[in-house]
């Protein structure tokens, strides 16, 4: 075995080179990918499942509309409430990612089963929001972490292609639920089945590497020199703290981002589950399909282009998106609908990630969790928002009206990301 020792690169970050993922887990590092992706792929019916099934869970259940979609909005914020101190907690060793995904994995499968078998929206309430809410937060929490320690020479790239799973994973319940909505009880028992045993699986073998662990086969002086992996992880200029990140311009524009483009994702998926008008469900799944794959394309993109140009055209796709949704609406075109799923699916997530990869670039790696988490924390006020706007989607046949008005926060959110800028730079060049 090769001897462990700690090597620091020319701007001070700290690589432990020397231990191999056979030695510390036994197995290729490989399942500390696959194992997390799989994990996030069943817990993803919780959110855009859920979203998707509104509609015909109050008409199979005789629920108000609105009362049927307040339980998502608080799931969304027990979710966001969860995620990032789980992720903080992992990181700082204070909690296990095994005891995480064992409690996250019971708690999802309960929520899951609690949407399959309640009889009112309170039982729905508890089971599903409150610890549903709750399981998806650790879940989501650990394998974002895990995959990230595991893979820390490309982890906005492996992050990203991770939480896609968090939506593409929905699609075939999604879309099972809108051909046979009185299918929605055996579906959401069997989507809790699958929570069980793969998050399960993942809490039986999933393990986190020693800090600073950097895989042996790269050279980290090397890596941390090279161009090509420099674009691919751009370094802060320092590392902030929270406070000073704070004080910057740019961490209250990456909140508001997401606030407004978190908003419209969520309510893209309750507006198309809605218009039966124009047979939505293909739309639907391709939506969430599109949500989860975008992920992943907008990184790999993202490692050419710069992330803030990234996500300025995911943004932008994203308002185009709404735009094409509500001419579709208008012309009563299921065709046009089915077209404006395309940019609204790609730009519907991809922008997650993104954010999450720019407080790196823009903050530094010592502070990261506890910066993303006042971020991502925002997916609770975009949650309901997004509700709200829901909300207005189920209780009005204007459906072309709605869209219109989510295009508007997402343009605020496309001229807000053109403005954003890497702190820590001098304000003026010396002479």
């Amino acid at each position: 075995m090769e001897k462990t020792q700690l090597v620091r690169d020319w701007r001070g970050r700290d690589y432990l080179v020397g231990d191999t993922p056979q030695n510390l887990i036994k197995r290729p590092r490989s399942w500390m990918f696959w194992l997390p992706w799989a994990a996030m792929a069943a817990i993803g019916p919780m959110q855009y499942g859920y979203a998707a099934a509104v509609p015909a869970l109050a008409r199979e259940r005789g629920w108000p509309l609105v009362a049927t979609l307040a339980p998502l909005a608080a799931w969304i914020v027990c979710q966001a409430a969860v995620a990032l101190p789980t992720a903080l907690l992992l990181r700082r060793g204070a909690l296990g990612v095994r005891p995480a995904l064992w409690a996250g994995s019971l708690c999802s499968g309960a929520a899951l089963l609690t949407v399959a078998l309640a009889g009112d929206v309170t039982a729905v309430f508890a089971g599903y929001a409150l610890l549903g809410g709750v399981g998806g937060g650790l879940v989501y929490g650990a394998c974002t972490e895990a995959v990230a320690r595991w893979y820390p020479e490309r982890p906005a790239a492996r992050v990203g292609f991770t939480t896609g799973a968090f939506a593409y994973g929905t699609a075939p319940l999604a879309m099972a639920a809108g051909l046979d909505g009185g299918a929605l009880r055996p579906l959401f028992a069997t989507a809790a089945a699958v929570a069980l045993v793969a998050v399960g699986a993942a809490a039986a073998f999933v393990r986190l590497p020693p800090r600073h662990w950097w895989p042996g086969h790269i050279d980290p002086l090397a890596w941390a020199h090279d161009r090509v992996a420099l674009r691919r992880e751009p370094r802060a200029v320092r590392e902030f703290s929270l406070g000073q990140a704070l004080r910057t311009g740019s961490l209250p524009t990456l909140v508001t981002v997401l606030v407004c483009a978190g908003a419209v994702s969520i309510f893209d998926v309750v507006a198309l589950a809605t218009s039966d008008d124009l047979s939505p469900w293909a739309a639907v799944a391709l939506l969430l399909v599109l949500n989860g794959a975008g992920r992943a394309c907008a990184m790999l993109a993202a490692e050419v282009a710069g992330r803030g140009r990234t996500l300025s055209a995911v943004l932008a796709l994203l308002c185009l998106g709404q735009l094409l949704l509500a001419w579709g609406a208008v012309t009563g075109s299921a065709a046009m609908v089915l077209v404006a799923t395309v940019p609204a699916g790609l730009g519907g997530g991809a922008f997650y990630p993104l954010i999450a990869s720019l407080v790196r670039e823009y903050f530094g790696e010592e502070h990261t969790a506890s910066i993303h988490g006042v971020v991502y924390s925002a997916k609770a006020v975009a949650g309901l928002v997004g509700v709200g706007l829901a909300a207005l989607a189920l209780t009005s046949s204007d459906h072309a009206g709605t869209f219109f008005l989510a295009a508007v926060p997402v343009l605020a959110a496309t001229a807000l990301s053109v403005t954003l800028r890497q702190p820590g730079h001098p304000v003026t060049v010396p002479r």
